[in-house]
């Protein structure tokens, strides 16, 4: 997933470059929901693997 968030926002900084506002804009709005979606995954998997260590 993060792999994703990296594609789109790559995809966003050539867009920016080569005036592409709307497109540019859009990369950038899905980059940032991936990123926060991989966040918190990353995040329930860590919780989850200190629980189940503990256990």
């Amino acid at each position: 997933m993060l792999g994703w968030a990296l594609t789109f926002l790559v995809i966003a900084l050539i867009a920016a470059l080569l005036g592409f506002g709307g497109i540019a804009g859009a990369a950038a709005g899905i980059a940032k929901v991936l990123f926060f979606v991989f966040l918190v995954f990353f995040l329930v998997s860590i919780i989850a693997g200190g629980v189940r260590k503990k256990a």
